[in-house]
């Protein structure tokens, strides 16, 4: 499908991917963008239209998809991280907390909006995923396991929504130039960069984005021995 002439939904649109999402389809030539957000005044753009849309809140998911019901692009960016691992006190807790936001969030959205998308030929839908889709990181290892959930939602979400004619794009990134990662020193991609990358795979109707180096060596190295991801595992 085409960018131009679209009309987008985005979640989590106020700030970082999601906004970049918002700027960069209106000058793409979208016809019109919805922004999702849990608080709509939080949307200071006023080219685009902020819809209330909380992705652990069916009653929102449900309202925007009746409002929003002329769509035929979603992009479900919103997404939290912790920063909590595996043995926290409090990990149970904080993994609910992501589960609910990474996983559950999009796969609500995406049942919400799936009649939505075909009723206007089919459309795309794009999740943003992670490098930490493939990749378990201790000091974020419940993000890392959601993001792995959201993943393999995403590939049923390919299948179930094939027949209907709707694209279905994961997209997966590591360090991204936004507030999640504003304490982590290290080379960050700047978000532009995969949302025109997003957009290529959209257009050519590829299923998926690996948007940096990071990303592509973790999915290389998925068939290779544990211990090429964990080199830890390897010390005697």
């Amino acid at each position: 499908m085409d960018i131009e002439g679209s009309i987008a939904l985005v979640t989590g649109a106020n700030r970082g991917l999601g906004r970049a999402f918002t700027r960069l389809l209106l000058e793409h030539g979208a016809a019109h963008v919805y922004a999702g957000v849990r608080d709509p005044a939080s949307v200071t753009d006023g080219d685009v239209t902020p819809i209330e849309l909380d992705v652990t809140s069916m009653s929102t998911i449900e309202a925007a998809a009746v409002r929003c019901s002329d769509v035929t692009l979603v992009i479900n960016n919103a997404g939290i991280s912790t920063g909590t691992s595996i043995l926290a006190a409090d990990a149970l807790d904080a993994g609910r907390r992501e589960m609910d936001t990474n996983v559950f969030g999009p796969l609500a959205v995406s049942r919400a909006f799936a009649p939505v998308l075909a009723a206007n030929g089919g459309g795309a839908l794009v999740n943003v995923l992670s490098v930490l889709s493939w990749l378990a990181a201790p000091s974020t290892a419940l993000y890392s396991a959601s993001k792995a959930a959201a993943w393999s939602v995403t590939n049923s979400l390919r299948v179930e929504l094939r027949p209907q004619g709707t694209l279905v794009v994961g997209v997966h990134c590591a360090y991204l130039d936004t507030d999640m990662a504003a304490h982590v020193d290290a080379p960050k991609l700047a978000p532009e960069r995969v949302v025109e990358q997003t957009f290529d795979a959209i257009e050519l109707g590829r299923s998926e984005v690996v948007a940096d180096d990071i990303s592509r060596a973790v999915k290389a190295a998925l068939g290779d021995d544990v211990t090429a991801l964990y080199p830890a595992l390897a010390a005697s």
